[in-house]
């Protein structure tokens, strides 16, 4: 029973290296720092109730957690065919048509709690 638990700070050191990896060191982390940090300041300064803040953050992590699996891909996929291949770039295509689904997704949520709180503001 408990050696299950005996690897556990090794399998958590790994999932932080790969967050680590994910949030600073891969091309595409700026814009996820972006599209974050914006969803977080809107969200803050239209006074966003819980539920939309659930929303939000979960739209966030759902994009991360995109992006990290398209990142996995994208290096299995080069670790085990360094030339070109289509099964190779279909399974590239996929993982980043995932992402794109996630973006599309967040960016709805963003707009749908957003726009209506800043026309309610400003206009």
């Amino acid at each position: 029973m408990f050696s299950a638990f005996k690897n556990l700070p090794k399998t958590f050191g790994h999932a932080w290296d790969g967050i680590r990896i994910l949030l600073f060191a891969e091309k595409h982390s700026l814009f996820l720092w972006l599209g974050a940090g914006a969803g977080v300041l809107l969200s803050h300064l239209l006074k966003v109730n819980k539920t939309e803040w659930l929303l939000v953050l979960l739209a966030i992590g759902t994009v991360f957690a995109a992006e990290a699996m398209n990142t996995a891909v994208e290096q299995a996929v080069d670790l085990a065919s360094p030339e070109q291949h289509p099964i190779a770039k279909k399974a590239k295509d996929l993982a980043a048509g995932a992402v794109l689904i996630t973006v599309i997704t967040a960016t709805t949520i963003g707009l749908l709690i957003f726009v209506p709180k800043i026309i309610a503001n400003w206009f």
